[in-house]
């Protein structure tokens, strides 16, 4: 019979199994609370340390958040490197691995994205960062068709139009709005008529 963890055997974790144990709790709140919820503070009550270890792995709620965002991302960037390097370098394969994986990332994080994405609207810093993320997504992107465009890149409008379609359509299906199969269907077309057009 196992005997539940104290206060004093989680101070033994490890800096980096304390960092993901923060992690966790913090998708939890977002989750089930709403990213209103998330502060460092709730975040080091629930996961049954002080406020200051929270503030000493992530520095303030915008760290916090921004770390969410990035942990996230990566596994949205794995999904789809993996996806890529899968597909066949024709346009309908590479539209539909590119909506599957994208789709499919979200849905799997779960409610919790679209609450930390909009919060990384409200401060500079934290827009800065999307930024940053939506800036590569968009390579990605461009890169994968490259050999597929004979008359030069995708504009970035048309880049902004994809990323916008993807979002909405799979926070969509991550609230349950519309099905995951059919966010993917029309995220791929919408890929499709994008490069189809170059």
């Amino acid at each position: 019979m196992s005997t539940p963890r104290t206060a004093s055997d989680s101070r033994r974790l490890s800096r980096e199994q304390r960092r993901r144990q923060l992690l966790e709790v913090a998708w939890k709140i977002v989750r089930n609370q709403g990213r209103e919820a998330l502060t460092l503070a709730h975040v080091a009550n629930e996961a049954g340390v002080s406020k200051p270890i929270a503030y000493d792995h992530f520095g303030s709620r915008t760290g916090l958040l921004a770390e969410l965002y990035r942990e996230y991302d990566e596994r949205q960037n794995k999904r789809m490197d993996a996806a890529i390097t899968s597909a066949s370098d024709n346009l309908d394969s590479l539209a539909t691995v590119i909506a599957d994986s994208y789709v499919e990332c979200v849905v799997a994080q779960g409610r919790e994205i679209p609450g930390v994405s909009a919060a990384l609207s409200g401060s500079a810093e934290l827009e800065a960062i999307r930024t940053e993320y939506e800036a590569a997504f968009m390579e990605k992107f461009r890169s994968a068709f490259a050999g597929l465009i004979p008359r030069g890149e995708i504009a970035l409008p048309a880049l902004r139009s994809v990323l916008g379609a993807a979002e909405a359509l799979s926070f969509a299906a991550s609230r349950g709005e519309i099905t995951e199969a059919d966010a993917k269907l029309e995220l791929a077309e919408t890929i499709r008529n994008v490069v189809g057009r170059r």
